[in-house]
């Protein structure tokens, strides 16, 4: 497992993560034949390489590794949890996390694939396992839930420690049961997926309803078809 991790090392030391503005995500330069890419996010990366397949290497933007110890403190806390991955060290650069196979809610917009409800109950009884940690369960969005045969798998847990609500789930939450029956099993085009996106981001820093925005949202839907 430890020569798995140093061959990741040599791999990874080829491999740059650039952080971007506006909570977009990170931008990868650089490539090694050894590795693949397995998921983007706003702070860092996620890598796995032929050496040690079990294992998945968040590697982060230069500007963000001050999260790293963090994260890992966290990762800690949560201890053996059906709900989170697990995670095995911490590097100056990134964490060794147990690789987690699945699908993001994301990607099952995107592609059409069926989000069950017991999904939207795990991760509610995730919330819970979280608070009874000590800790704060916040950005809970489509891009960190994995699909695992039926199941969720929540996989990031950065922001934990930070106090307040984002009230991100719970907006994923209220659209699920009012307005999920609308498109699921429908491939939804990325510019779309996207479009939604970035005008949740925008309206997010104002106060207006959240029923407002899916109200928006309704109408341009509407519009397109």
């Amino acid at each position: 497992m430890v020569d798995g991790w140093r061959m990741a090392s040599h791999a990874l030391s080829q491999i740059n993560v650039t952080s971007n503005p506006n909570n977009e995500p990170v931008s990868i330069d650089g490539d090694h034949k050894d590795i693949r890419c397995v998921g983007v996010g706003t702070d860092a990366a996620v890598f796995q390489t032929i050496h040690a397949p079990l294992y998945a290497f968040k590697l982060y933007a230069k500007d963000k590794v001050y999260k790293i110890k963090e994260e890992e403190r966290i990762y800690r806390m949560l201890g053996e949890s059906p709900y989170f991955p697990k995670c095995f060290e911490a590097d100056d650069r990134w964490l060794v996390l147990r690789y987690e196979e699945g699908v993001t809610l994301y990607d099952c917009i995107l592609q059409g694939i069926h989000i069950p409800e017991q999904v939207i109950k795990d991760v509610e009884d995730a919330r819970g396992y979280v608070r009874e940690k000590g800790l704060n369960p916040r950005d809970i969005h489509l891009r960190n839930i994995l699909l695992q045969d039926g199941r969720a798998k929540i996989i990031d847990v950065s922001e934990y420690a930070k106090s307040g609500n984002d009230y991100r789930w719970e907006h994923l939450m209220q659209a699920y049961h009012d307005h999920y029956h609308l498109i699921d099993r429908k491939a939804i085009p990325f510019w779309l997926v996207e479009t939604v996106r970035k005008w949740y981001n925008q309206w997010s820093k104002h106060s207006s309803s959240f029923e407002d925005f899916m109200k928006m949202i309704m109408k341009f839907k509407a519009r397109r078809d």
